[in-house]
């Protein structure tokens, strides 16, 4: 056999579903593993809902998540003469066939089968029919001449033997009677002319396998080895789809997740190696096998998501998180200025405490984004004249500290709480009001340390007066 080859095949329709973006990982990952090529080929052919922006998404999520396809992306409607020449062959070789059924007749076909609670299966009325007998008025769609006795068994690299009565697989339509190919052709002519050693997919292709097998063994073409993933479930076990929150990968992007977290939670998601949770890239492609992948559907855990996301920013290097924060900060929210780079990037230490995205660590942040104060207005009325005279106190002694630390600070905050007769909350809840908007929030001497003596005395001095 060849060197190994894969391919990830979306079709431009909508934004990249997460389930794909696993698809697109295990694939890569199983090519990197093996030295292999790994492939992107766009299924553009529904000119209707194929859009050259859900295009430009699929390739840049991909990048976003580290996933490098080898060569130029494969476009598949620029090969449907390729896929049309095949189905004539198909027709000269006698694998396939004209078929003259009209629109009423196959709905006829199929509300017999409702009735009788039986699923569709084409009566291939046309199969061995006399082309002289054929209508005039109806154009033919082509049919593939499916196998009629016996079982076909794949050996599914992940799912084991699979075998299926031949006889329930119709006589599928390769051609429709507007001259363009239908998938099960597409498919299978352009992984057969992409050279794909292995197709790695989701478990509902299955039966579209069963059907590709027949059109690879027709032409007398090497069959590529297959892998069913099985799909992803919400949480509360039904199938994710598109309208499901969180299911695209801009959904995961716009809270915060970073790359590295959310690849490494989709490697974990129905596949496992040994104890290991936590996965650098190049470990990611050393382990990777198809014989660690799980044979039941997984869920998608929001809160594992979030976890696997805290650990990343605990324990990343500063200036790549925020690397990271700042280009989140200029795509979701607002640039951070070239001036507060500094204050922010020596703030991250307590800037990440229990922050779980990139979004929690720009909220403790904004206080220092901002120069302006955005009060809670519910929090603002906490700011009394008791508050008022505890601030200007503070103001006071702040006035003398020289050298802004927090061993200056206790002693001047322990006296306020004496001479006001008061707790810790008492004097921190308003001077916190009074700097970041809110009393929730980084500590106080965290918040005061990184705004600085000015800026502190500044945002201070404006609420009292």
């Amino acid at each position: 056999m060849s060197k190994v080859a894969t391919r990830f095949a979306p079709s431009p329709t909508g934004a990249l579903h997460i389930g794909g973006v696993r698809t697109a990982l295990f694939n890569w990952l199983f090519s990197k593993n093996q030295k292999g090529t790994f492939h992107l080929r766009i299924e553009d052919t529904d000119k209707e809902r194929s859009k050259e922006e859900h295009k430009i998404q699929i390739i840049k999520s991909l990048k976003w998540l580290g996933i490098q396809y080898d060569g130029e992306e494969y476009i598949q409607s620029q090969k449907i003469k390729d896929h049309i020449k095949i189905a004539n062959e198909l027709l000269k070789k006698g694998n396939a066939y004209k078929c003259y059924c009209s629109t009423e007749e196959i709905d006829e076909q199929k509300k017999r089968a409702r009735q009788k609670k039986m699923p569709y299966i084409y009566n291939r009325k046309w199969r061995d029919a006399d082309e002289k007998d054929a209508p005039k008025d109806i154009k033919p769609v082509i049919r593939f001449k499916s196998k009629i006795e016996g079982n076909s068994k794949l050996k599914d690299l992940v799912q084991g033997d699979v075998e299926i009565e031949n006889n329930t697989i119709e006589d599928f339509i390769i051609l429709r009677n507007d001259g363009t190919p239908t998938y099960n052709l597409s498919a299978t002519v352009d992984d057969h002319q992409m050279g794909m050693t292995h197709i790695i997919r989701g478990d509902d292709h299955k039966i579209n396998t069963f059907k590709q097998i027949q059109i690879y063994q027709a032409m007398g073409w090497y069959v590529p080895e297959f892998a069913h993933i099985p799909l992803i479930h919400t949480i509360e076990g039904k199938k994710l789809s598109k309208r499901d929150n969180a299911s695209t990968l801009d959904d995961y992007s716009k809270k915060g997740i970073m790359p590295d977290a959310l690849r490494n939670y989709l490697l974990r998601l129905g596949w496992s190696y040994q104890d290991k949770e936590i996965f650098t890239l190049d470990e990611s492609i050393e382990h990777f096998n198809l014989e660690g992948i799980g044979k039941s559907p997984s869920k998608l855990d929001m809160s594992r998501i979030l976890s696997m996301n805290e650990h990343y920013i605990k324990t990343m290097d500063e200036n790549d998180l925020y690397r990271f924060l700042d280009e989140y900060c200029k795509i979701y929210k607002e640039k951070i200025q070239d001036e507060k780079e500094p204050k922010v990037k020596s703030s991250l230490s307590f800037l990440k405490n229990k922050a779980k995205t990139l979004e929690d660590i720009y909220n403790n942040a904004k206080f220092i984004i901002n120069d302006e104060v955005n009060f809670n207005r519910d929090d603002f009325k906490l700011i009394d004249d008791k508050a008022k005279k505890i601030i200007l106190e503070f103001i006071k002694e702040l006035s003398s500290i020289t050298n802004l630390n927090k061993e200056n600070l206790e002693p001047v905050v322990n006296n306020l709480i004496k001479t006001n007769d008061t707790n810790f909350k008492g004097i921190g809840q308003p001077i916190r009001i009074s700097l970041t908007g809110s009393k929730f929030g980084p500590g106080l001497y965290d918040i005061i340390m990184a705004l600085g003596k000015d800026e502190v005395l500044k945002r201070l001095a404006k609420i009292i007066s």
